[in-house]
């Protein structure tokens, strides 16, 4: 978890999902990811190319992996918005799930 935790700005904010309360700091982002790797296993993940603006990108991503036992399929979009020391400092994901593992389509960024 440490070296995903050294891409965050001590203060960040992380907002997992768009209705949710964001989670604060490396405190946060530690609770948030410790949470999602207890209960998911078996993971694959393919990410877009990323599209940057000045301090702020954006990426696809599309995962299939077991979550709680049950396979799904998570496809989404990150915004990223990175201080002047290159560390995420807010980071707002929205995101799709399937109750099945699904191929990604054809053309898809990431593929």
């Amino acid at each position: 978890m440490e070296p995903i935790l050294a891409l965050y700005a001590p203060d960040v904010a992380y907002w997992s999902e768009p209705f949710r309360e964001p989670y604060r700091g490396l405190d946060g982002v530690r609770q948030y990811v410790g949470e999602a790797f207890a209960s998911e296993g078996s993971i694959n993940a393919w990410f877009s190319d990323p599209l940057v603006d000045g301090d702020r990108a954006v990426v696809s991503w599309w995962a299939t992996l077991i979550e709680a036992g049950e396979p799904i399929t998570l496809s989404g979009h990150s915004l990223l918005r990175f201080n002047a020391d290159g560390l995420v400092a807010e980071q707002w994901d929205a995101w799709n799930q399937a109750e099945s593992m699904r191929p990604r389509p054809p053309g898809w960024a990431g593929g």
